[in-house]
């Protein structure tokens, strides 16, 4: 079976690439990604013949058309604005495929896939992905679940990537109808401004105690459409102190929020100027402690008990991990486990599913286990 990993020398999906190196069995492991210098070092450190370069444009629609079909399997690991039309290509060209993070429109292609025979999941990182998995976990023990709050903390600099910085710009992003809604809540989803909603949760030990906020994240769509019970689901997040300071100055004094700005007699979009800045500075490269954080909390009825099932992830230091790897492995991980998952046929059923519904969760956490992540899980009865 062959592989095509898109990104695949990017900051993130490198540890997907080097975790199908050491641990999966397909014949071969496309590499395909627009720096082809990135590709060359990445396949020289590895030194897996297995590992393929590859030239890739993701703005090619067609070429994707023409590329897919020589695969069985596409692993997207390409920032989130190349989700839609990577699915696409993929259930056009019947090719199973995975994704790190998800759009609503995905879902709407689940007719045409499940009509294909395939299978396409997307959300298979940390947050979405393993926090969809440990929602899983507590279905499997309640009869009923009732309310779903997960809390990331995403300990990394404010732009290891491109990628990366565009995802937290956009999770600040005042305006509306640029953000997904953040809270679902009686049988609607709600919109919520960025900063809001603030909540502390207690994460692994390389994290501590951080206060959360509200932001607009794949789980939120999802999850109550796999569990009609649910009354509630939040997703709350958080970066490192530093980043909180500087995004939450650049948003109540305004800056996110304006439209254009005028610079040297030139009209420019003022996002992109502002991250323009930002990749610039070094100073935006920089962060003490790497890591990630995920705390999703359950609660529902068994046998008439309510009770609150919580999950926490823990997860080898930077140290032992080596410095920047301990918050990117946390994400490209999840990624490799399920390409692998997908690959063996060890998923329930066809078409554009989530997380939770694609994968069996112990199987998805044992393999977590033996790449170093471990899934703490408590369980407490609630007051009537």
């Amino acid at each position: 079976m062959r592989a095509l990993v898109l990104g695949g020398a990017g900051a993130v999906c490198k540890e997907t690439t080097r975790d199908l190196a050491l641990t999966s069995n397909f014949e071969e492991i496309a590499v395909a990604d627009a720096n082809p210098a990135a590709v060359e070092r990445l396949l020289k450190e590895i030194g897996d013949r297995r590992l393929k370069p590859l030239a890739f444009d993701a703005g090619d629609y067609d070429a994707m058309l023409r590329l897919f079909p020589q695969y069985e399997l596409v692993v997207n690991g390409l920032p989130f604005q190349y989700d839609l039309v990577v699915n696409r290509a993929c259930m056009e060209t019947g090719v199973n495929g995975l994704d790190l993070s998800s759009l609503e429109e995905q879902f709407g292609m689940d007719a045409a896939a499940s009509a294909k025979g395939m299978i396409f999941v997307p959300g298979v990182g940390a947050t979405p992905g393993v926090t969809n998995l440990m929602v899983a976990k507590a279905a499997e023990q309640l009869d009923r679940l009732d309310t779903v709050e997960i809390a990331f903390a995403a300990f990394r600099s404010l732009a290891p990537a491109p990628g990366l910085l565009t995802t937290t710009l956009w999770e600040f992003d005042p305006e509306e109808e640029a953000r997904q809604a953040a809270v679902y809540e009686d049988g609607a989803w709600h919109y919520s401004p960025p900063l809001s909603g603030g909540k502390r949760f207690p994460f692994h030990e390389l994290i501590g105690e951080q206060a959360t906020y509200f932001v607009p994240h794949d789980e939120v769509f999802t999850l109550p459409r796999s569990y009609p019970s649910l009354r509630q689901a939040s997703v709350r997040g958080c970066f490192p102190p530093r980043v909180m300071e500087l995004m939450s100055a650049l948003l109540h004094n305004g800056i996110l929020g304006l439209d254009t700005i005028q610079l040297d007699g030139r009209e420019l979009p003022a996002l992109e100027a502002v991250r323009a800045l930002l990749w610039q500075n070094p100073v935006s490269k920089l962060n003490p402690v790497w890591a990630y954080g995920l705390v999703v909390e359950v609660t529902g009825e068994k046998a008439g008990r309510q009770l609150l099932h919580r999950y926490r992830n823990h997860h080898p230091p930077q140290r032992e991990w080596g410095g920047e790897a301990a918050y990117y492995k946390n994400v490209g991980l999840p990624l490799s486990i399920g390409a692998q998952l997908i690959a063996r046929g060890e998923v329930n059923g066809h078409g554009v599913l989530p997380p939770e519904r694609a994968f069996r969760v112990d199987s998805f956490f044992e393999a977590l286990a033996v790449r170093g992540i471990q899934i703490e899980e408590s369980v407490e009865e609630l007051a009537a």
